[in-house]
């Protein structure tokens, strides 16, 4: 694991008015950052989604995360494949505008 990325996370908490407002928290956590397959990219084309990156992450770090911070970027996790008898798992992320906080 040579790369690092945050996990962003998503709670809500009630205000004085009965709204329920989001607080996002951020976890560092160190990871090995590869380039999708060709054939994960087309696929993906295929199915309306834009893949980018591959972040492979221990299996203890991951709490079922939608958004992905990488280099002052933020991506969306669209798939996670775990093999059995290996202690991390592959996140796949695409970028989508409008819908992740940041251009």
């Amino acid at each position: 694991m040579d790369d690092v990325i945050k996990l962003v996370s998503e709670t809500y908490a009630v205000n004085d008015y009965g709204v329920r407002v989001p607080t996002e928290t951020k976890k560092q956590i160190f990871c090995k950052v590869r380039s999708v397959t060709r054939a994960e990219f087309f696929d993906g084309g295929r199915n309306g989604l834009n893949p980018q990156f591959r972040f492979d992450v221990f299996m203890g770090d991951y709490n079922d995360e939608t958004v992905i911070e990488y280099k002052e970027k933020r991506y969306s996790v669209y798939r996670v494949y775990h093999q059995e008898n290996v202690d991390y798992i592959e996140l796949y992320c695409e970028r989508k505008g409008g819908t992740n906080g940041t251009s």
